[in-house]
């Protein structure tokens, strides 16, 4: 059996989607639906079972439990940067995967899970993955630096396979459910349809209008990273996942706009709740990644986005 956390969200269903693809049903999804709107991402899925995420907790100090489980794709979370109950976001990003994890190394199953490339802060330091990279300027940040920071203490001292993804900005299929923190790509898309206009922010701290610059890596390419290690049990670590090129909020409004054959672009004002805790640059260091023996080459935000649209407009 393999379990998936977060199952019914936007990576952990892409994730259970592809397993389905390799014959793999036999999957426990694990999730949280007060957003019931998420079982669009899981009505087509097949899984052998499903379970609440309080259930699943329950049931970690059970003699029993994770026999017969192969791997755990960890990817439950408060996912919300603007989250500022520390204690909630600890309780649900730390204390829950600590305990996950030691039950996985009790029992030896693979651990692969999802970090955040928000670790990196600012990025003023760069973004390795490194400690002295390490700035996170948010609660949602912080619960994933200091989660890392506990695998980096194990790793050592245990032959069970830890990998985790210090993902960038993720968009595809199956984020639609997550309102204002889904990707620019599913907002310009919805806003060129209405309006004809993708609606991008001014430029702040000395950077031109939309110029702002991110890793925009598409959800088939993290799909594929975390199946790769499935089938590389050998290989642990923390890795970025990006596609190590940093593009523009402009050249993804573009994208969406050429795919369309009309709309244009629209600045508005930077929000101020936004600044001191806004990414204007990110782009993932994947030399480790690229060391561990992933090769594949990452998809471009134009390749990207053309597949996006293609999905997102035909639905």
């Amino acid at each position: 059996m393999i379990i998936v956390t977060g199952g019914a969200g936007f990576i952990g269903s892409n994730l259970i989607r592809a397993l389905n693809k390799r014959g793999e049903s036999n999957i426990l999804l694990v999730d949280h639906l007060v957003n019931g709107r998420k079982m669009h991402n899981i009505a087509d899925l097949n899984v052998s079972d499903y379970m609440d995420k309080a259930e699943f907790i329950n049931k970690m100090d059970s003699p029993t439990f994770l026999n017969g489980v192969r791997a755990i794709f960890h990817q439950g979370a408060c996912s919300a940067t603007t989250e500022w109950n520390g204690q909630y976001v600890m309780e649900n990003n730390y204390n829950y995967s600590k305990h996950l994890l030691q039950a996985c190394i009790a029992k030896n199953v693979a651990f692969i899970y999802a970090s955040s490339a928000s670790v990196y802060g600012n990025g003023e330091q760069g973004f390795r993955v490194d400690r002295s990279c390490e700035q996170p300027i948010n609660m949602y940040a912080y619960s994933k630096f200091q989660f890392d920071q506990y695998v980096r203490r194990l790793l050592p001292t245990t032959d069970c396979q830890i990998a985790g993804f210090r993902y960038f900005n993720v968009y595809g299929p199956g984020e639609q459910h997550k309102g204002a923190m889904s990707s620019t790509a599913l907002h310009f898309n919805q806003q060129v349809i209405e309006h004809n206009k993708a609606k991008l922010f001014e430029g702040c701290d000395g950077i031109a209008n939309g110029e702002q610059q991110r890793d925009f890596v598409y959800i088939d390419d993290v799909v594929d990273v975390n199946l790769w290690f499935l089938d590389h049990p050998e290989r642990s670590g923390i890795f970025n996942v990006g596609t190590g090129r940093a593009e523009t909020f402009n050249t993804v409004a573009n994208a969406v706009i050429a795919w369309h054959q009309q709309g244009s672009i629209e600045y508005i004002p930077f929000p101020e709740h936004l600044k001191g805790v806004y990414q204007s640059y990110t782009q993932a260091d994947v030399s480790g990644l690229r060391q561990a023996g992933y090769s594949k080459d990452f998809l471009t935000v134009n390749q990207g986005v053309s597949q996006y649209m293609d999905w997102l407009n035909s639905r």
